[in-house]
C-alpha cells in the first residue's frame, strides 16, 4: 500500500522520477515494461517517430542537449536475446536513430548506445538505443 502512495505522490509532483522509479522496478527480465505501457499510449512520451515497427522518443532523464530513444514494439527484452530473424528489425532501429538525428540537427556528431543486462547498466529490459547529441562526448563512456 505503501509503495502505491508514493508512486502517486511522485507521479502528480514529479513525472520523471515517478517513471523513472518505475523503471528501476522492472529492472529485470520479463514482463511488461515502462516502454510496454509508451507503445500502447497508457503512459505520455514526447513522441517524435513511430511507424508499425518501431517508436522513438525524448528521454525524461536526458544525458546531453539531444537524448531520445528508439524502441521496437515487437517485445524483445535484452540485445543478447534479439535473434536471426531480428535483424531487419534491428537495422531498422538504427536506420530510424540516424534519420531522427539528422532532423534534429546533430550533423556534428552523435552518440548510439545500447546497454545489455545488468552489467551493462541496463535499466528497463525491453531493448532501446539511447542516441545522445548536441555535445562533445568523452571517451571512454564510464
Amino acid at each position: 500500500m505503501a509503495a502505491v502512495v508514493l508512486r502517486h505522490v511522485l507521479r502528480r509532483s514529479s513525472p520523471a522520477l515517478f517513471y523513472r522509479t518505475m523503471a528501476s522496478d522492472d529492472a529485470k527480465p520479463g514482463g511488461d515494461t515502462i516502454f510496454g505501457k509508451i507503445i500502447r499510449k497508457e503512459i505520455p512520451a514526447d513522441i517524435l517517430f513511430e511507424d508499425d515497427k518501431c517508436l522513438a522518443f525524448n528521454d525524461i532523464q536526458p544525458q546531453a542537449p539531444t537524448h531520445f530513444l528508439v524502441i521496437p514494439k515487437k517485445p524483445i527484452d535484452m540485445l543478447e536475446n534479439a535473434c536471426d530473424e531480428d535483424s531487419a528489425l534491428l537495422g531498422h532501429l538504427l536506420v530510424t536513430a540516424r534519420k531522427i538525428a539528422v532532423d534534429r540537427g546533430l550533423e556534428e556528431g552523435y552518440r548510439v548506445v545500447i546497454n545489455n543486462g545488468k552489467h551493462g547498466a541496463q535499466s528497463v529490459y525491453h531493448l532501446h538505443i539511447h542516441v545522445l547529441g548536441g555535445r562533445q562526448m568523452s571517451w571512454p563512456p564510464g
